[in-house]
């Protein structure tokens, strides 16, 4: 088993998350800024070589209530798009409250201020991107400790 990407891709920005060797941690790697979707899908394929990746999962941005709406519709041609462009199997996940996870968790702030003085915290697309990416590790270590003999 090799490493996995993660990813978590927005409008303005795509969280990357990478796990271990072995299958069972997912960390933050970096945000990439989008730029046009040959860039971007550029920009994944050669970090996933670069990191060794062997698959990718992407957080798949359905609604609470189950229903694929517009932005799930974009990230599922995305997702397609990069296996092909790719060669690497991609599989969707399902990312519902990830980013409100990620938004919650403790991490480093901006040294830019808002518009009322306060400091902002960073894009947390990264961390959002390897709460997918954990989300996935645990389900498929859980589906295969379930299968053994």
């Amino acid at each position: 088993m090799g490493r996995i990407l993660g990813l978590d891709v927005g409008e303005r920005r795509i969280g990357v998350a990478i796990s271990d060797p072995e299958g069972r941690l997912a960390v933050p790697l970096r945000i990439l800024e989008r730029r046009d979707e040959a860039a971007d899908m550029e920009a994944i394929v050669e970090l996933a070589r670069s990191e060794g990746v062997d698959a990718l999962v992407v957080g798949y941005p359905i609604s609470l209530s189950g229903e694929a709406g517009p932005q799930a519709r974009l990230v599922q041609a995305f997702a397609r798009q990069l296996a092909d462009v790719s060669g690497l199997p991609t599989e969707l996940r399902d990312e519902r409250l990830t980013s409100v996870q990620a938004e919650r968790a403790p991490g480093p702030v901006r040294a830019a201020r808002g518009r009322r003085g306060r400091r902002r915290r960073a894009p947390a697309d990264d961390l959002a991107a390897a709460i997918i990416l954990q989300s996935y590790l645990d389900r498929r270590r859980s589906h295969e400790s379930s299968t053994d003999p």
